[in-house]
């Protein structure tokens, strides 16, 4: 595939900046996903394109959720030196501080990965990445994403209003106040029950995860009405480590890092994508009626949820300036209207 022949030419580019050598670091990072998930396979082979781009002078572990350290501990581990960085979703660490949850997974924001990453490396995403992180000793490189996430439903949903009086499971906090202020009633249940309670008529949509996940557990097969590309959830995904670390390293390792880490995003958002992709196309042939949202209907849910933003941002200092920094963006950009 395409994306798989990116990180070979990358490769090859990254071989002709450094000599041959012997190891010289050695990390372990931590991942939010398990192993043999889609997500983890491509942070390996970020690790394998780091390492070449290097000429073997940098090599990482890459280790499934869980391994060291539970998935919401990573941050303060990394800080520690327990782990030497972290890929995962940001959200993960809104207990510490609102601003994470905001900046990590606004809902409604985003219409397409390439939105959310142009504010992170050009709108100031990622300078407050860093702010966010230097209390806790870590430092942000880059960003990657698994993409839009869909919208799993038994009823046609083709805008806000038809959100009104639908049965939807949803996790707890900003996602569910703001489906909630839609008029859908969301409810709170482990991803483990999610099929069960739509073939039984428990909920009548869910919010769950990207198509192709959706569609491999078999969820449009009982829900025939899913919304792609989604309209609610796009995660930041982080790549970070320990900022003593990190500074330590001479300045062509770090552009290594930095490049590396642009490779792996623009890998697993294409893979993923793509994949997504196939799998509309293999439902759709399958009559299940896949629904798009318009450019205004996708407006109106962004403009619920900026209450939510706005009730997020009274949490803290920096959740009021991710606040500002995300709508002065999204306004600028034209998409608050």
């Amino acid at each position: 595939m395409k994306h798989t022949r990116l990180f070979t030419s990358v490769i090859a580019l990254g071989l002709m900046a450094f000599g041959a050598s012997a190891q010289e670091y050695s990390f372990r990072f931590q991942s939010s996903d398990p192993a043999g998930n889609p997500n983890f396979e491509y942070q390996v082979g970020w690790t394998e394109v780091l390492k070449e781009m290097t000429d073997g002078k940098v090599v990482v572990e890459m280790l499934p959720v869980g391994t060291i350290v539970d998935y919401k501990e990573t941050l303060d581990a990394v800080g520690a030196g327990i782990l030497d960085g972290h890929i995962c979703d940001t959200s993960y660490f809104t207990g510490k501080d609102p601003a994470f949850g905001l900046i990590a997974n606004p809902v409604g924001a985003w219409s397409a990965p390439a939105q959310m990453i142009d504010f992170v490396e050009n709108g100031g995403g990622a300078e407050l990445m860093r702010e966010l992180q230097e209390p806790y000793g870590v430092y942000f490189i880059g960003v990657s994403t698994p993409g839009l996430e869909a919208f799993v439903s038994k009823v046609p949903l083709d805008g806000v209003d038809d959100l009104k009086g639908v049965k939807m499971r949803s996790p707890e906090g900003a996602i569910a106040n703001v489906f909630r202020a839609a008029g859908a009633a969301p409810v709170n249940l482990p991803a483990s029950e999610v099929y069960t309670a739509l073939d039984k008529g428990v909920i009548d949509a869910a919010d769950y995860s990207v198509f192709s996940v959706n569609n491999e557990q078999g969820l449009n097969e009982i829900a025939k009405h899913p919304v792609y590309p989604g309209f609610h959830s796009l995660p930041l995904v982080e790549v970070s480590m320990n900022k003593a670390k990190w500074d330590a390293l001479p300045e062509d390792i770090q552009k290594a890092f930095y490049d590396s880490v642009k490779v792996f995003q623009e890998t697993q958002v294409g893979g993923l994508m793509e994949r997504d992709q196939a799998a509309v196309a293999a439902a759709e042939s399958e009559g299940i009626t896949v629904h798009n949202w318009s450019d205004e209907e996708r407006a109106k849910f962004r403009g619920l949820a900026q209450e939510e933003w706005k009730s997020l941002a009274e949490g803290s200092p920096m959740a009021q300036k991710v606040y500002e920094t995300l709508t002065t963006y999204l306004t600028e950009n034209g998409l608050l209207n």
